[in-house]
């Protein structure tokens, strides 16, 4: 399911839009990593899937998966649940296995969709700790809707170097999540 629904949001894009990937060699091949990203609107979760080689396990909010069809069709395309307001130690052990596996795990660290600076949330750097696995940052700037595709808007999804967090202490987990933030905004710079 994630390969046929990949394939023809390439077609509906690729008709519509144009895309542009910056900096694609940075992507890490033959282990997992993390892939995090700007959310902004839905589409750059359709874009960022076309730009990456290997199928993505997407980190998706549980309300998603309440109705029973759009639950089951997440799952198909390799999203799973996170409880956003009570993080647990089950919500950390799916993406970590994901990535020992050599999988690659996308997170959206401003943890909701918005067109505002928010601060990011510790997720995604703990999650990388814990899985001795890379941040790959990403940024994407674009149509966040079909109409603004269809009114042919470039995307353009920028990577980062990756980066590899190594630490035995919470309080400097909040310093690589400052650290990612920094490197995203960069990203931005460089468009």
């Amino acid at each position: 399911m994630y390969r046929f629904t990949l394939t023809l949001a390439k077609i509906v894009v690729r008709l519509f839009g144009k895309v542009e990937v910056q900096n694609k060699h940075l992507l890490l091949k033959n282990e997992g990593y993390i892939v995090t990203c700007t959310h902004r609107g839905w589409l750059e979760i359709v874009i960022l899937g076309m730009c990456i080689p290997s199928p993505i396990h997407f980190m998706a909010k549980k309300e998603l998966f309440q109705n029973k069809i759009v639950g089951s069709f997440l799952k198909k395309i390799n999203a799973f649940p996170v409880d956003r307001e009570n993080t647990s130690p089950s919500s950390i052990k799916k993406p970590v296995k994901l990535l020992k596996a050599g999988e690659v795990v996308g997170i959206f660290p401003s943890g909701t969709r918005t067109a505002e600076e928010v601060p990011l949330k510790r997720g995604a750097v703990t999650i990388s700790n814990l899985a001795k696995a890379p941040i790959i940052p990403a940024l994407y700037v674009g149509p966040r809707t079909l109409k603004e595709l269809w009114n042919m808007k470039k995307a353009t999804i920028i990577f980062g170097e990756p980066i590899y967090i190594k630490t035995n202490n919470k309080e400097e987990l909040t310093v690589y999540t400052e650290l990612l933030n920094e490197k995203t905004k960069e990203l931005e710079q460089q468009i």
